[in-house]
């Protein structure tokens, strides 16, 4: 009996992830009722995530479908240039470690519940706090449209095209929205840890089975080196300077994810946020270093395929390994499954975070103070839909590959990274030098993308971000802060 991705086989198994992610929603709302009632609740679990639940949850936020289905197509286009993959995700977890276990102590001090809620106790400026969620909001949908795009691709896929792109992108936004309205963070998590686990396992058998199936390594070193020596080769001197301006912006980017934060405000407790970072710092070698093999493995595999075609490239070869035995095959259902589960998981904490700084920074802070917690809630789930159904429309028809969506948002989400960070240290950091930089910053990168303009082979939003943090620098050396304001600060963050 051949067995095979695609067809009923497919469709069934995306039916069970489907279903399964629908149970833990109506579980977790069965279970936690009043969720709908408290903001601290919905959005962070009731603070009380301990290390397994939170590492997967990062775990899940770090390493989805930009990485399963986005990285090896990345690496069969670029060749080893692209190792730089990994790194990009150890620079995530010392940017973490550098302001997450005391960004945490505050957001439990103020009981906070979104990152904007920190740049308002800090700076009580309404134009940092308004100019920040927007950036945030920004990144959160270029973010959400990312994950989007995912699920089509992985369905598309997993199902041999049977269920159509556009199709399968429809029919998980349902299930995200009825999952996301039911359960919230709690049920993403417990989620997360159930997607995680098999996306592991199913990651590792991919590349066994790859392995086995097509050879490994040194057989693709053989094709590149007759076929496409330029896949062996390493980058000049403008291609080191991208890898390491992409290093730097990816890295504080990524840590400043607006639902990550989130994710660090959920924690238990300190401890319990340190631990489950120590378990990340392998994830970089484990799923970035494996799915970049799996896609250097590709480029023997499937040799000659377009840039459209090789965005298929882990679903053929997943069918390719499943096709095998039974055990490769259900290794690979749990792969997919894991996949997908996982992206849609993704997608939903990023539109909860999407709701929270609507809810409660824009519509509950501006526009409507005195609405009750329930009615804030109401009110970030309508917008969150709506933003949702736009997204639907751009993701019909993607701009872009996964890597050029990815690299997209970093260049303005990274400009609030030094209010969020140098802010939690420095008393004297100045309201107006804050915003400032993050302006001038937004406007430099946001212009250097759109005319095209590239320096020196630097990230564009990069060069924001160094003139950012000079703004921010020396315009509060310069800049006068009053003894009362000096103090205020200094009360705010303990320093």
């Amino acid at each position: 009996m051949e067995l095979a991705f695609s067809g009923w086989s497919g469709i069934l198994i995306l039916a069970m992830y489907g279903l399964i992610m629908l149970g833990v929603g109506v579980v977790t709302f069965l279970r936690n009722r009043h969720i709908h009632q408290s903001l601290d609740e919905y959005y962070l679990g009731g603070r009380g995530l301990g290390v397994m639940v939170l590492f997967f949850t990062f775990f899940a936020t770090q390493y989805s479908g930009n990485t399963v289905v986005g990285y090896p197509p990345s690496a069969y286009r670029m060749g080893y240039e692209y190792l730089v993959s990994v790194p990009f995700f150890i620079t995530i977890i010392m940017a973490y470690l550098l302001f997450a276990p005391r960004l945490y102590r505050l957001g439990k001090k103020y009981r906070l519940v979104t990152p904007a809620q920190w740049f308002e106790k800090r700076y009580k400026s309404k134009a940092v706090t308004i100019l920040a969620s927007l950036l945030m909001l920004y990144g959160l949908g270029n973010y959400l449209l990312e994950q989007l795009v995912a699920i089509g691709q992985g369905v598309s896929g997993l199902t041999g095209g049977t269920i159509p792109y556009q199709v399968g992108v429809v029919f998980f936004v349902i299930i995200m929205v009825i999952y996301g309205w039911l359960g919230g963070m709690r049920s993403v998590a417990y989620t997360d840890t159930m997607q995680g686990i098999a996306l592991l396992f199913g990651v590792f058998m991919l590349l066994i089975g790859s392995i086995i199936y097509f050879g490994g390594l040194p057989t693709s070193a053989d094709y590149m080196q007759a076929y496409s020596p330029e896949k062996l080769g390493v980058p000049d001197g403008p291609g080191v300077m991208n890898w390491f301006s992409l290093l730097v912006m990816i890295g504080i980017g990524a840590a400043v994810y607006p639902h990550a934060i989130q994710r660090i405000f959920a924690a238990k407790s300190e401890r319990t946020l340190k631990r489950s970072f120590s378990r990340m710092a392998w994830m970089p070698f484990l799923t970035a270093g494996v799915v970049f093999i799996i896609g250097i493995i590709g480029i023997n595999a499937y040799p000659g395929l377009t840039e459209g075609e090789s965005e298929q490239l882990v679903g053929m070869m997943a069918s390719a390994v499943a096709s095998q035995n039974v055990i490769f095959y259900w290794a690979m259902v749990l792969l997919f499954g894991g996949v997908i589960a996982a992206i849609v998981s993704t997608a939903d904490s990023v539109l909860l975070t999407f709701s929270s700084i609507i809810s409660n920074d824009l519509y509950g802070s501006y526009i409507n103070p005195d609405a009750s917690e329930k009615k804030k809630l109401l009110v970030g789930k309508l917008v969150g839909l709506v933003a949702v159904g736009i997204l639907i429309l751009v993701a019909w028809f993607p701009p872009g590959t996964l890597y050029q969506i990815f690299v997209l948002k970093f260049e303005l989400l990274v400009q609030i990274a030094p209010g969020l960070i140098i802010g939690l240290y420095w008393n004297r950091l100045h309201t107006k030098a804050v915003f400032a930089g993050m302006l001038v910053g937004t406007i430099i990168a946001s212009s250097m993308t759109l005319f095209g303009l590239s320096y020196f082979g630097i990230a564009n939003g990069l060069w924001g971000l160094l003139v950012n943090v000079g703004i921010c620098v020396v315009g509060s050396l310069f800049m006068t802060v009053s003894v009362v304001e000096e103090k205020e600060a200094k009360q705010v963050i303990g320093m």
